[in-house]
């Protein structure tokens, strides 16, 4: 679980640049602020929370920073999705979306495989 932690980590945050890097344009190109500032909020907040649960007290506080990590993660789809199929931005948001899918099932399966670990009797 280690190694993936570090993946993670590594892909959470260069996600977060990217969703900043988003928002600027987004914001600065299209005068768009309020779509932007939620993709901005929870796409940045992914990345903050895998964080927090490195330095989690327990396996259970693990588990639940980690969720709420994933919750940003699918609100995040949701808004990139919105912008997409509305084409608020002609810029293909595509990528930014299969790196946040990429992201989600990376949390999907560790948390998965962490409550797996916790339910197991010595």
């Amino acid at each position: 679980m280690i190694g993936k932690e570090n993946v993670l980590k590594d892909k959470s945050y260069k996600f977060s640049i990217r969703i900043v890097k988003f928002y600027q344009f987004f914001s600065k190109q299209k005068n768009e602020y309020v779509i932007s500032k939620q993709v901005l909020r929870s796409g940045t907040s992914v990345g903050a929370m895998i964080e927090e649960a490195n330095q989690a007290e327990s396996k259970a506080d693990f588990i639940h920073k980690l969720s709420i990590a994933n919750k940003e993660a699918n609100e995040t789809h949701y808004w990139l999705r919105l912008i997409k199929d509305t084409e608020l931005i002609k810029e293909d948001v595509l990528p930014l979306l299969k790196d946040c899918e990429e992201l989600m099932k990376l949390l999907t399966t560790i948390i998965k495989t962490t409550k797996k670990n916790i339910n197991k009797k010595p």
